[in-house]
């Protein structure tokens, strides 16, 4: 059976980079029926920290990636390793310098391995100097107690980044002086910015909190992130965890690192945001304005807000400034567009006339509206943007927003008439 595993370490929130592997053995695991387990790297007991821990358990479930069996943690495993390599000294494959445990690196040997992104590997233990199995402050070094934690755990498949291909020939050699099997290792490229640089925060974020903070969705950030270094082979964007599963095949990994462009993620976002129904987002729009420490409307009001703008907002936190307009008398107002549409005196005259037309209808829907709107231009010789543009400005403060008419029906004939009579002596 397949088994794998992620290995977080809980010293800072979890990486974008990381969830990518992370959601790579995931898929691995799932499309071949095998298991997916977690193993918590906190050797480094300063800097390890429970509510990062805990933040990274929570992405993980946010992002749809669960795990098998009970996570394993190297900080209560440190008898182990020091027994493993207490085992190695008696065999003369290592030796002890004061405190510490090293291994005795073999020369003139070429270590091959089969890589499933790069295929073959090939490195000469010339390059490798002795390496460090038990530092001299107790502590594991990295390679070791990584060896003897996937083989306790019978990790077959080691999916990882790049950075690591270096690893792979030290932690070889250390399989084979325990008498242990050695899994099969896959190094996927890295994500770099769109200059090629590493990622950091000048390309985006480069935490998931972040993108969860900022109103991403679990769907696309998975989707995005399985996109960077894989294709099923056509020209498809958008693709669920679940069809992932079904069609995931390592091979399709491409050996070139993979660019992280924050507005194609920010689009496929905006795609998942309109797909979903309103009831789905309703919750997750009213966590959002709670998180601004602002007040929650009514959810039927609300409702219909988010049905204008569902088709116009990127991420789940746009929605808060772009709709303010509607929640309260106090919103953000854009003064090019005062200057433009709300200063001339002609203006002030067309708001007049057309909040004049617009008091005596009886129902106050956005047909009626734009019926009143097209039929007042017809007889005063207007275009239809005459009237648009200054009553946009008038009622939202933005010269953009949802079409002018359904955002009128849903404000309320009363909030409309006194946003069109103030705007008159502005």
């Amino acid at each position: 059976m397949v088994r794998v595993r992620f290995a977080p370490s809980p010293t800072g929130y979890l990486h974008i980079g990381s969830a990518r592997t992370a959601l790579f053995n995931w898929l691995y695991a799932r499309h071949y029926g095998g298991k997916f387990l977690l193993r918590i790297e906190d050797t480094d007991k300063t800097r390890s920290e429970k509510k990062y821990l805990d933040e990274i358990l929570t992405d993980l479930r946010w992002l749809g990636l669960d795990w098998d069996e009970e996570p394993i943690y190297q900080s209560e495993r440190f008898d182990v390793y020091r027994a493993s390599a207490e085992e190695l000294v008696r065999s003369g494959k290592a030796y002890r310098e004061g405190e510490a445990y090293i291994f005795r690196i073999e020369k003139g040997r070429t270590i091959t391995f089969d890589d499933m992104i790069h295929g073959k590997v090939s490195v000469n233990t010339d390059d490798i100097k002795d390496q460090v199995l038990i530092k001299s402050d107790g502590s594991p070094a990295y390679n070791f107690c990584c060896v003897i934690d996937d083989a306790f755990l019978n990790i077959t498949h080691i999916i990882r980044g790049d950075d690591h291909i270096s690893n792979t020939p030290k932690q070889i050699l250390f399989y084979e002086a325990l008498g242990l099997q050695s899994p099969q290792f896959g190094h996927m490229p890295l994500i770099m910015g769109q200059d090629g640089a590493k990622l950091s925060k000048r390309h985006g974020g480069v935490a998931v909190e972040e993108y969860k903070r900022q109103g991403f969705l679990p769907e696309s950030l998975v989707n995005y992130l399985l996109l960077l270094g894989w294709s099923p082979g056509d020209d498809r964007q958008i693709i669920s965890l679940s069809e992932a599963v079904k069609i995931f095949d390592i091979k399709d990994m491409r050996g070139v690192q993979a660019k992280f462009d924050l507005q194609k993620l920010r689009w496929m976002n905006g795609e998942y945001i309109a797909a979903k129904k309103t009831s789905e987002l309703l919750p997750l729009i009213k966590k959002q304005i709670a998180d601004a420490a602002k007040e929650i409307p009514p959810d039927d009001k609300l409702a219909k807000v988010i049905d204008l703008y569902k088709v116009r907002i990127k991420t789940l936190s746009e929605f808060i400034p772009m709709t303010d307009h509607f929640f309260s008398d106090v919103y953000t107002v854009e003064e090019k567009g005062v200057e433009k549409y709300l200063k001339p005196a002609e203006s002030k005259m067309i708001l007049r006339q057309f909040a004049d037309r617009i008091e005596s209808l009886s129902e106050f829907s956005h047909e009626n509206l734009e019926k009143t709107c097209r039929t007042l231009a017809e007889e005063k010789g207007l275009k239809t943007a005459q009237i648009i543009h200054p009553t946009r400005v008038a009622i939202s403060g933005k010269t953009t927003g949802a079409g002018l008419f359904e955002m009128m029906e849903v404000l309320g004939k009363e909030k409309v008439l006194e946003r069109l009579r103030m705007a008159q002596g502005a």
